[in-house]
């Protein structure tokens, strides 16, 4: 996948596991996800109830079946081994797990994302040879428990006038009331987690939201 492909994927990024679907099946909700026109999944199993083992690896078949069939690329969060299991499409590491360029070693063919907080974790990131950039959080969250301080859109529009171009994807409380306004700091696209996952109807709001970022 080129740059310029990367970017039209990361419009409208889910990020979700088991524990952010209310009790529903986590493959229903992405199924609708993507009819609403969601166009990258990230598989992050994280938080109370979060599956483990054969449990884990059982969902992530299903969900990275679903995104295949679909056209969808699938990531998955934090676990290299997890991700050479599903044969994923990339990964996305935190800034407390091993650094880009090893990750990249580890699995060439890979995307590779990063979550960057500030200009310089940009910076390093993109020397470390990542692909893109999660940034946030944007806006108060509760689905990331050890999230730092809300920075609003004005921290992509600071990387971006600090010359990172790498695509990004703002991250971190963003919703339908609140997601044009990150695009217009100059990001590609936004992820989000409850905005869909906790939705009582995921189609319609992937399609709500889609519908604004496409303006």
């Amino acid at each position: 996948m080129n740059q310029e492909e990367l970017r039209k994927a990361l419009r409208l990024y889910l990020v979700m596991g088991s524990p952010n679907c209310s009790g529903a099946d986590p493959y229903d909700v992405l199924e609708a996800a993507i009819d609403g026109g969601i166009t990258m999944f990230q598989l992050r199993e994280k938080g109370p109830g979060a599956l483990q083992g054969p449990a884990l690896l059982a969902l992530g078949a299903r969900l990275r079946r679903l995104c295949a069939q679909r056209a969808i690329p699938f990531i998955v969060n934090d676990d290299e081994r997890l991700a050479l299991e599903l044969e994923a499409d990339g990964i996305h590491i935190g800034q407390e797990d091993a650094p880009a360029a090893a990750v990249r070693k580890r699995l060439p063919n890979m995307i590779v994302g990063v979550s960057a907080h500030d200009l310089g974790e940009a910076q390093s990131a993109l020397a470390e040879g990542a692909d893109y950039l999660g940034v946030g959080p944007q806006y108060a969250t509760r689905t990331k428990l050890d999230a730092r301080e809300a920075q609003g859109p004005a921290g992509i529009a600071r990387m971006r006038a600090g010359g990172i171009q790498l695509p990004l994807v703002g991250i971190g409380g963003i919703d339908a009331t609140n997601a044009s306004a990150v695009i217009r700091a100059g990001a590609d696209g936004v992820a989000v987690v409850s905005a869909i996952a906790g939705a009582r109807a995921p189609r319609e709001a992937a399609e709500a939201l889609s519908s604004l970022l496409y303006l």
